[in-house]
């Protein structure tokens, strides 16, 4: 803030942290992280849930929903920028999380994950290649975040696909019915579809939305750090947002924004740059050469319908 935060009244730290804060250096994750949720969302008041340890190797998750589950006032919008395959984690557990991702949804929270940082990912089994999923991203009850980048990296110009954009369809949750029309007319639209047995056409297609995730300065440990990337930035920035939007609803009376995803789809990506150039990564083999999906019009596995334009963002969430 001292660096880049003059311009704009913001807060001056966490208000709150939940959970075990460890004693070490700061990461630059959470430096990331908090930076743009409190810049991107300025002047709103922001926690930290800090949740220690693995789950089969992997992120916490449960642990931290159960938390949340069990608190009567916490913020609306939460924001996460991890995330795993999801191969290597078991399905009876992702089906227990995404219980508690249902119980959050039908609660009132936006849950905003990241979509990750592999394009469309990739796995082989017995010389097989297909594209690799992400979970928590690939879970129906919360907003998906991918990732673009400037068309010339140095200067503000128009947002093509970021290829690290995390994307696809997932193998463990059917497709929702609030995306089935947008996906189809992807699926039927896109000249550029991989091979259909690279991914599964009837899964969870994510992500919802996009942000800017390229070129990023943090500061961590009080060193600036340049040229920061990932839909890990991209979150938070779109979380700062909501945030933002949803001080103008509570202003005006209405509550707020709650599970964005089915008024996201109703409203066909009115409030956002709709993102048209550019593929994210895939399989290096020979029948893919290393491209998963394409962005096109409309609503597509990369950027989903598009990045934030917020006067025209703010104006169509603020009906009730």
């Amino acid at each position: 803030m001292h660096l880049f935060g003059g311009t704009f009244a913001h807060q001056a730290s966490v208000a709150h942290v939940v959970g075990q804060q460890g004693r070490g250096r700061a990461g630059i994750e959470a430096s990331l992280d908090v930076e743009y949720l409190m810049s991107a969302g300025a002047n709103i008041s922001t926690w930290v849930y800090s949740n220690p340890g693995r789950h089969e190797s992997q992120e916490p998750f449960l642990q931290w929903l159960l938390l949340l589950s069990n608190e009567s006032a916490l913020p609306p919008v939460h924001t996460i920028s991890y995330g795993d395959d999801e191969d290597s984690l078991s399905s009876a557990y992702m089906q227990r999380v995404n219980a508690e991702f249902m119980k959050a949804a039908a609660r009132g929270l936006t849950l905003l994950f990241a979509s990750g940082d592999s394009g469309a990912g990739c796995w082989s089994t017995s010389g097989r290649h297909q594209f690799r999923p992400s979970f928590p991203a690939s879970s129906p009850y919360v907003t998906t975040v991918g990732g673009t980048s400037f068309q010339n990296p140095f200067q503000v110009t128009s947002e093509i696909v970021d290829y690290i954009s995390g994307g696809g369809f997932s193998n463990v949750f059917p497709q929702p019915s609030y995306q089935e029309k947008a996906v189809a007319q992807f699926l039927s639209s896109s000249p550029h579809l991989p091979p259909s047995s690279y991914f599964n056409a009837s899964g969870r297609a994510y992500p919802d939305v996009a942000a800017l995730s390229d070129g990023y300065w943090v500061v961590s440990n009080h060193v600036p750090i340049p040229w920061v990337s990932g839909t890990s930035a991209s979150t938070p920035v779109f979380g700062g947002i909501l945030s933002l939007i949803n001080e103008h609803r509570i202003l005006s009376g209405h509550p707020p924004l709650g599970f964005l995803n089915p008024r996201l789809y109703q409203q066909r990506g009115a409030g956002l740059f709709d993102v048209t150039h550019g593929c994210h990564e895939s399989c290096l083999n020979e029948e893919v050469q290393g491209q998963g999906f394409c962005a096109g019009p409309g609503w597509d596995p990369v950027t989903g319908w598009g990045t934030p334009n917020f006067p025209a963002l703010l104006k169509t969430l603020m009906n009730p």
